[in-house]
């Protein structure tokens, strides 16, 4: 079934949880002050994106659900699950044919009970895999994935929001190369033909491409990505969503151009979501910021952070999460909560393609030619952008700034303007195919110039 039937459909289904899921939070909390004729301002993360038609989740231990302390964080301020490890191949099918579902079917019934969503993680994974798998190859391991997705999703059909059907299938590095793995060495359409398998055991779910270090646009990985799903979405192949892990740490810190990332994949009308968020010594700007451009995006559906406490989390020396050991909120969770409840509704709707709230690589079509940006240095009150033309020796870009923003200096091009003085076109001089140019906050820090058109001549 074609994805743009299902659209609307879906986007329904999703709202209408979102709204459930808040009201449970709400009761249960008292989470928010309302005031006759006045919005309310959720006190808890979940509520609070809910009500801009988002979910903020978390990832869940079977085992620590007999934890009492975790289990009161998790019912009060997240709407959506993620399992950790229940629901991966070697917890699912230990030996061959013998399916095992009993933690799994805990974790989600928990979750369906809070009026919790459920992110199905994950189908097909290099990693992980049970010993009788890694012994496969060829044909039979082929066959083997191909079932495995086919009867975990029938198993959990109906009550599974999103899956994660394919994870961490590329190289890191600049090779921008699929994984050398067992499932790759099956051959290169084995990605496609566990999308289409998961499609026809479940129809409902919205299915989804999940990566680390996908989150910096410049990155060959991310771009080998971005790729990938361009080539599904032109073949029918049956892709809804690209989840970011944004485990963000050492040589993957939060990147400047992080929205730019968001948006790009928004435009070739996928879902987005960030799906395993933790970043070292959980600093609240990273944290605000990764809010901030979720938000931002139209079609970044929710964050998931992975773990509730630090001393949950697969990085546990590295404090990373928004509560404490203890189960105090740290500065990080204020700052997460105060950018969700600043954040403004979402109209309704969900358009296959919303307008670009963000960057593409590919911009609306003007003529044979491409403008790629690259962020550069950013000061308190202003920051530079360079822009790169691909596809014409001569050209015209057409780029946009949100108000109160202004350029205020320019660079390798020759500029004009339209009389709000927020549109600029610039045109090739003679210094190449690049340009740049400096823009000025004015209070505004979190916005960035858009590119509206290239063309050629």
């Amino acid at each position: 079934m074609a994805n743009s039937s299902r659209a609307p459909g879906r986007s329904r289904r999703l709202r209408a949880a979102l709204v459930v899921s808040a009201a449970v939070g709400l009761l249960a909390t008292a989470g928010a002050v309302v005031l006759p004729g006045s919005a309310s301002a959720a006190s808890t993360l979940g509520a609070s994106a809910a009500e801009r038609g988002r979910y903020f989740g978390t990832a869940v231990a079977v085992s620590r659900l007999n934890d009492s302390a975790y289990t009161t964080i998790l019912n009060r301020e997240f709407n959506q699950v993620t399992a950790e490890n229940e629901m991966k191949i070697d917890a699912l099918q230990p030996n061959q044919g013998q399916f095992n579902y009993g933690n799994a079917d805990r974790l989600v019934q928990h979750a369906r009970s809070q009026g919790m969503l459920v992110r199905g993680h994950t189908l097909a994974w290099h990693s992980q895999q049970p010993g009788w798998m890694q012994n496969m190859s060829g044909t039979t391991l082929r066959n083997a994935m191909l079932n495995h997705v086919t009867q975990v999703a029938t198993h959990f059909r109906g009550q599974i929001e999103w899956w994660d059907v394919v994870n961490e299938a590329f190289a890191d590095g600049g090779s921008g190369a699929r994984r050398d793995s067992n499932l790759q060495r099956t051959g290169n359409d084995w990605i496609e033909a566990a999308f289409r398998a998961a499609r026809q055991a479940d129809p409902n779910a919205d299915l989804c491409y999940n990566d680390y270090n996908i989150d910096n646009w410049s990155d060959a990985k991310t771009q080998a990505v971005y790729r990938m799903v361009q080539d599904f979405k032109s073949r029918g192949v049956p892709i809804d969503c690209v989840g970011l892990q944004s485990h963000f740490t050492g040589g993957s810190n939060y990147p400047s151009n992080y929205r730019t990332t968001l948006s790009s994949f928004a435009a070739l009308g996928v879902d987005v979501h960030i799906t395993e968020l933790d970043i070292r010594n959980a600093p609240s700007d990273a944290y605000r910021n990764v809010v901030n451009d979720c938000l931002a995006v139209a079609r970044c559906k929710g964050i998931t952070v992975w773990g509730i406490r630090d001393s949950d989390s697969w990085r546990s020396s590295e404090n990373p999460l928004l509560f404490n050991g203890s189960g105090q909120k740290k500065p990080a969770y204020d700052a997460v909560l105060a950018a969700l409840n600043n954040g403004t509704t979402p109209p309704t709707g969900n358009p296959t393609t919303p307008p670009p709230t963000g960057n593409p690589t590919t911009p609306p079509p003007g003529g044979g030619c491409t403008a790629t940006v690259t962020p550069g240095q950013v000061w308190g009150d202003r920051y530079n952008t360079s822009v790169t033309v691909s596809g014409a020796s001569t050209w015209s870009v057409v780029v946009a700034i949100t108000p109160p923003q202004r350029i205020s200096s320019t660079w390798s091009g020759s500029p004009t303007w339209d009389s709000s003085g927020n549109v600029m076109t610039m045109r090739s001089n003679g210094s190449g195919n690049t340009f740049g140019f400096t823009t000025m906050m004015n209070g505004n820090s979190s916005a960035r110039p858009q590119i509206r058109s290239c063309t050629a001549g």
